[in-house]
């Protein structure tokens, strides 16, 4: 990160150039940021954030030779200062989900105007969280909430252990079987059941799978 700069920098990374170049043609005409660098794929990325940190990382979630989502984690773990908003055309909001939970800041659609990259930027520039308005609409509206009002979603306080257990419980499961799966007793796999409908805020198992796959946190052939 610059310190003592009037710039708010930004590093794009995106493998179509034209893409970056349309970025960077429009953050150009606000003379409070700058683009510092752009990147075609991962690799350049890991490689380019190792002399210069930016303000904020512009990342495609479809990255050559590394995911973007797999950026994302890479990047907070070794910068977590970098912000970092996801530009994609994916609408599915399990991309959104992986993305967040990853550690991303914000999730911006290929397709949302010039005027939205800029309110973007600005959210997540003033600490908040950042969510495209074509999937907004989608999205129950307390998930929608907890993002907007820069609060936790459920899914990204689940521990790794609790992710799993919820993918084998949407798959209906018994804790029998979910613990000879993870080899857990199946009182551990109770103890996850009940710290997953208190995190949820659900009263039983149906209503837990219902709220799952209706939001895309799972999928039931995940």
């Amino acid at each position: 990160m610059e310190s003592g700069n009037a710039y708010y920098t930004i590093l794009l990374a995106d493998d179509h150039a034209l893409i970056r170049h349309g970025i960077r043609n429009l953050i150009s005409n606000n003379p409070a940021l700058k683009v510092v660098g752009e990147v075609g794929d991962g690799e350049q990325l890991l490689e380019f954030l190792k002399t210069t940190q930016p303000d904020l990382l512009i990342l495609d979630i479809s990255m050559p030779k590394l995911t973007g989502i797999e950026a994302v984690s890479r990047v907070k773990k070794n910068y977590p200062d970098v912000k970092i908003l996801m530009l994609t055309m994916h609408k599915n909001k399990q991309y959104f989900y992986h993305a967040m939970s990853a550690g991303a800041d914000g999730y911006l659609m290929k397709e949302d105007s010039d005027e939205e990259l800029l309110l973007a930027i600005k959210r997540i520039q003033d600490g908040k969280s950042y969510l495209s308005p074509f999937l907004s609409q989608d999205f129950a509206d307390d998930v929608i909430s907890a993002y907007r009002n820069n609060r936790s979603s459920p899914f990204e306080t689940l521990t790794k252990r609790e992710r799993e257990v919820l993918n084998l419980v949407v798959e209906g499961h018994t804790s029998k079987v979910m613990g000879d799966i993870l080899c857990l007793s199946p009182r551990t796999i109770d103890h996850h059941r009940a710290n997953l409908l208190r995190k949820f805020d659900m009263k039983n198992s149906v209503d837990l799978v219902n709220f799952a796959v209706r939001n895309g946190f799972v999928t039931p052939s995940d």
